[in-house]
């Protein structure tokens, strides 16, 4: 009757456990669902819920509120008709976007208008692509009808947050159709490798008790109904499986998920999945994304140089007192001779080139760097929200008050410091834009043109016309391997770029040209004229651009950093020492990814780094893996169209280049791609692999992985909810794995082998006894012991095991060497395995037959002495194992011991009471026990002294 009950009480266990992870995932996902959003309708505004919303509703956005749903971009409360989005829960990019509202329904004079007007939109069906986007906007009721072309530019995808103004759109996909979702994978269900190997292992024991079984019917030689002998047989061994494992593995789960969310040193560390936590011991791959999991996202400028000169930041004031310095000068000489203050500027233009002061260089170099970018500064409105927004007179013109906006951090960074050293951008508009200097006087630029930056120009320009001096003037900035060609001729560009990125700064080569109006004018002619064309557009703007950027004057180099998260350094070290190999999988460009790459130490000092060329087919494929192939430990940076094209042609080969490289790095992912290099990891090399993210472009890789860790970042909590284990800084990944991943799976491996000893002995015992009586299918133990013996007398020494451990964690921390040993998977093996066996065949054995060589006159006897002898072998057992004693322990062995004593008074029916108290039973049972136990303790004293494990030479 007992097995039923006890199967039940198991399978009951899990569900419960299993039942309170979906409620809390349930939970989060309401949370979300439920957040409330301003729709627009003939009566006015009204709240729904985000899960509420559908397609064809006009739907309002506030500033830094997440947009629910795909939609089109109709209206704007800001001026120039466009808004910023931030999509790094998307692609990754933590630079800002620039949308533009459709502008027939921007150009109507109020938000009512919009039920006044008959138009409709056209959208292509779902797709996964997020950078594209076709549609048209139709208006009906105007003669003629007006057809606006819709792109990306117009779209404003869910997941993505408002950054400036307040948005309308209308919504174009909901639910799975939007393209943050068809971005995400389903999740998998996650089973650990060491459940996988339990499970192989029990199966063995399943044959083990048939075989035992059929053996038993057969020595009883087939007699009579045999059929039924055998199912009798199968009850009585039915111990050698192992059903209590699963609730001993599950208690032992709980107990490390609130051990690993007490510790200390990992504040704020939460376990969402509690069924893995063995994966953390057992990983070989670690994937990891760039923005905001190893870098914080936040740009510091850190070095000017100027050729002969270079500023780092403690020498920042001399830049402004240069700068103030000249100010005062042009000022000077402008008040001195007020009516003739262009001339002499003209003049000096058209001189001999004359060697300038460093003084007159920073100022050149400083106003370039304030002028060159297309940062817009924002000011807070003060009165309330909405309306006033459009009130020029509420608004707070201070610094404190002044924030800027930018589609890149770097340009911020740029700006940020251009106003501490006492240049300060105060206004931009389309057309012009304000600067006031050191002394306070203002600026003013007119914009003639902006060149904007490309992934292909690498490089981005503004001509501006001074209003003072009508001078006009052409700065351009960019990575330095496209203004190498661009500047005059000189020396120590190219070395000083080098040396800024070893020291992990992102670089930016400044330069202008000053132009004549005769020259601007011909030069806008030609451009207005090629963005006309219909035929190659983009060919023809590039060439009249490129017309005008020779020989320009080399200004400085600036150098920007993108702080790392704390103790990145030291993690990724940490982690590459105990085995790990380490990929960086980002949506960011290349140049940015590989100087992150260095900057972390992933890529270590010493090491080459091997760029695969882009490729596009399959030939291009096949020479670059060859050109791979013949480099040596050298770590790859990919972009993702490449890999794309590899893994189409030559799968097999590139996963195998890959997976001998020190590191990886994957530039220009999308999402699905990391989930399917996570995926291709497991295909190929069977390893476990986890997956570290912060953002939602990172949950499909997290949900592949064998294990995904997301960290609560500025990038929102997408992926610390999707994720198995949250944590809120990169470097407490370090003692999860190091200290929490290798004990869990360490002390997993020791109790699920004990539990599986534990049946095996008293099914051994049971063998003897029912051989020595000739085959007969009886029992040994009747009701109450069996019980007893697999819950009140061994349960709590063998659960203990859980508080095991074989080294300090300050020494796993130290060693990170030792979790080396893990990936082999020696803890759990089937030779430990049949190690196991084999000493529970040895002392069911001895117990046995040493009880039926002692007992004297009754078979009570037998049952008091193996009974007793057993219960302490396995209490001694426990004591064998542990390798760290902790003082629960001691309790649970000590409290099982006194429970077995107690209830000997209770069980009269199944022990002779007399016989108990006699000395004759307490050395019988000593004896035998003894010898149970006695060589285990010799051999393993011997094992330890000849050949030491790895962490005993440590801990001595």
């Amino acid at each position: 009757m007992e097995v039923p009950l006890y199967q039940g009480f198991v399978l009951a266990v899990t569900i419960m456990r299993e039942a309170t992870d979906e409620f809390r995932r349930f939970q989060r996902d309401k949370e979300v669902n439920s957040q409330l959003y301003s729709k627009l309708t003939v009566r006015g505004k009204m709240q729904v819920k985000s899960s509420d919303i559908q397609v064809g509703d006009l739907i309002i956005v506030e500033k830094n509120q997440r947009i629910p749903s795909d939609m089109v971009f109709l209206r704007t409360s800001e001026k120039a008709g466009s808004c910023f989005i931030r999509t790094d829960q998307l692609d990754g990019e933590t630079d800002w976007k620039l949308r533009v509202a459709v502008s027939c329904t921007q150009r109507l004079p109020a938000l009512g208008d919009l039920f006044s007007i008959n138009a409709y939109v056209y959208a292509q069906k779902p797709q996964l692509d997020i950078h594209s986007f076709e549609g048209t906007f139709t208006r009906e009721d105007s003669d003629p009808p007006i057809h606006e072309s819709l792109s990306i530019e117009n779209t404003l995808w869910a997941s993505t947050v408002v950054a400036s103004g307040t948005v309308i759109g209308v919504v174009i996909y909901t639910g799975k159709e939007t393209r943050s979702v068809m971005n995400t994978s389903n999740p998998k269900n996650k089973v650990g490798l060491l459940d996988l190997e339990l499970n192989q292992l029990t199966k063995a024991l399943f044959l083990a008790l048939v075989a035992l079984s059929v053996v038993m019917v057969t020595l009883q030689g087939f007699s009579g109904p045999w059929y039924r002998s055998l199912f009798r047989f199968l009850l009585l061994f039915s111990y050698i499986i192992p059903i209590s494992l699963r609730v001993n593995l599950d208690m032992g789960k709980a107990a490390y998920g609130w051990m690993i969310m007490k510790d200390e040193n990992i504040p704020g560390t939460v376990v969402r999945t509690s069924t893995i936590p063995e994966e953390l011991g057992r990983l070989v791959y670690l994937l990891t994304d760039k923005t905001g999991t190893l870098t914080r996202n936040e740009m510091v400028f850190k070095r000017l140089h100027l050729g002969t000169v270079s500023y780092g930041t403690d020498t920042m004031d001399e830049i402004q007192n240069h700068l103030v310095n000249s100010y005062s000068q042009t000022q000077s000489q402008a008040s001195g001779n007020n009516a003739s203050s262009a001339p002499p500027r003209k003049a000096q233009s058209s001189a001999p080139k004359v060697r300038k002061s460093v003084s007159s260089r920073v100022h050149e170099a400083v106003k370039a760097v304030a002028l060159c970018h297309n940062v817009t500064p924002v000011y807070e409105a003060r009165g309330a929200a909405g309306e006033t927004e459009f009130a020029e007179a509420d608004q707070d013109f201070s610094d404190d008050n002044r924030t800027y906006q930018a589609s890149s951090p770097d340009e911020v960074a740029l700006v940020q410091w251009t106003e501490s050293v006492g240049l300060t951008l105060v206004n931009r508009d389309l057309t012009s834009m304000q600067l006031r200097t050191p002394g306070g006087q203002i600026l003013t630029y007119c914009i003639l043109q902006t060149f904007p930056f490309t992934s292909e120009s690498k490089r981005m320009g503004v001509i501006v016309r001074d209003e003072s001096t009508a001078e006009i003037t052409f700065y351009m900035k960019g990575a330095d391997v496209a203004m190498s060609t661009v500047v005059q001729y000189n020396d120590w560009l190219e070395e000083e770029c080098g040396n800024m990125a070893r020291e992990g700064l992102r670089t930016l080569v400044v330069a202008k040209r000053a132009l004549t109006e005769e020259q601007y004018q011909d030069f806008e002619n030609r451009y207005n004229q090629a963005k006309l064309s219909i035929h190659d557009r983009t060919l023809k703007v590039a060439a009249v651009v490129e017309s005008l950027e020779r020989e320009m004057e080399l200004l400085c180099l600036t150098g920007v950093e993108d702080q790392l998260q704390a103790d990145v350094r030291p993690t990724l070290e940490m982690l590459r020492n105990a085995g790990i190999k380490i990929w960086m999988l980002t949506g960011d460009k290349l140049e940015t990814a590989t100087c992150i790459a260095k900057s972390s130490h992933l890529v270590s000092r010493t090491q080459d780094t091997h760029v695969f060329r882009p490729v596009t087919s399959r030939g291009e494929a096949h020479l670059e893996l060859n050109a791979f192939r013949r480099k040596h430990d050298c770590a790859l940076v990919i972009s993702g169209d490449s890999l794309e094209v590899c893994l189409k042609y030559y799968e097999h080969e590139f996963v195998e280049l890959a997976c001998q490289c020190p590191a990886v790095v994957c530039c220009r992912c999308a999402p699905t791609q990391k989930a399917h290099i996570v995926k291709l990891l497991q295909q190929h090399t069977g390893r476990r692999t986890c997956a570290i993210g912060d953002g939602g472009n990172d949950v499909s890789m997290i949900q592949a992985a064998d294990c995904g860790i997301g960290i609560e970042g500025k990038e929102g909590r997408q992926a610390s909810l999707a994720a198995d284990f949250s944590v809120p800084q990169f470097k407490h990944i370090g003692r999860l794995l190091m200290v929490h991943g290798r004990s869990s799976y360490k002390r997993s491996a020791a109790l699920s082998q004990f539990v599986m000893h534990r049946g095996l002995i008293i099914s051994t015992m049971q063998a003897v006894f029912s051989s020595v009586f000739y085959f007969a299918s009886v029992p040994l133990y009747q009701g109450f012991l069996m019980v007893g013996y697999a819950t009140v007398y061994t349960m709590f020494p063998v659960f203990s095991l859980v508080l095991d451990q074989d080294v300090k964690p300050e020494m796993a921390m130290l060693y990170p060497e030792l979790y080396k040993d893990l990936t082999k998977g020696r803890s759990l093996s089937c030779k430990t395995f049949l190690v196991w066996v084999l000493i529970s065949i040895y002392q069911g054995g001895v117990l046995m037959s040493g009880a039926l060589v002692l007992f004297e006159s009754e078979f009570v006897h037998v049952v008091a002495i193996s009974f007793t002898a057993l219960v302490l072998t396995e209490l001694l057992m426990v004591a064998l194992t542990v390798r760290t004693w902790h003082w629960l322990m001691a309790v649970a062995e000590l409290l099982s011991l006194g429970c077995y004593v107690a209830s000997l008074a209770f069980l009269n029916k199944y022990f002779d009471v007399a016989f108990i108290t006699t000395v004759t039973f307490v050395w019988k049972v000593s004896a035998v026990t003894a010898v149970s136990c006695l060589p285990l303790y010799v051999l393993k004293s011997l094992k330890r002294k000849l050949s030491p494990p790895s962490y005993s030479k440590l801990s001595s």
